[in-house]
């Protein structure tokens, strides 16, 4: 019982002096360039759908219900913050978004407006750690948020002509 005990302590103390090691002798590459961890991106995903599954505004939703002008707002918005990275109906990829560790969705492709008005804003609002989207809670109010939110929702296919003539803009990088 007592070579048991002794085993598990040996194991105990070499994981956490090689965690240790690790992180001091920063063993991780941390370049935007450097491949995935396996199950990395596995872990990062249910660690956020987690978080947001618990965090995220339920409805009824604030400033609603979505009108022209809102989706209006929303697009321009996007043309200002989003579209250098997830890209517009006027422009390719940016080389911004293409030098991303964790590439970000292209909307042109992959839209959004099948998720949830409460996670699309959460992670507006809150970011993501460890990528290259920014918290917006403290550069836009919550009603932009939630313009941006609501333009996200409508899909990029089913836009007022005002929204759509600002979505195919071309956007700088």
């Amino acid at each position: 019982m007592r070579g048991y005990l002794w085993g598990i302590v040996t194991v105990v103390v070499v994981l956490i002096v090689g965690g240790f090691a690790v992180y001091w002798f920063a063993l991780v590459p941390m370049g935007a360039d450097a491949r995935m961890f396996p199950n990395e991106k596995k872990m990062a995903n249910h660690m956020v759908n987690a978080t947001i599954a618990r965090e995220e505004p339920q409805p009824p939703y604030p400033f609603g219900p979505t009108t022209d002008a809102t989706i209006l707002a929303g697009a321009k918005l996007y043309i200002t913050n989003c579209a250098v990275c997830h890209g517009s109906a006027g422009s390719d990829q940016s080389n911004m978004s293409k030098g991303q560790y964790v590439a970000p969705p292209q909307f042109t492709k992959h839209g959004v407006d099948d998720d949830p008005e409460g996670e699309t804003y959460w992670k507006i609002e809150h970011g993501y750690r460890f990528t290259g989207m920014p918290a917006f809670k403290g550069t836009l109010t919550e009603e932009q948020i939630w313009q941006l939110t609501y333009f996200l929702k409508r899909g990029m296919d089913k836009l007022p002509p005002a929204a759509d003539a600002v979505w195919h803009q071309p956007h700088g990088d």
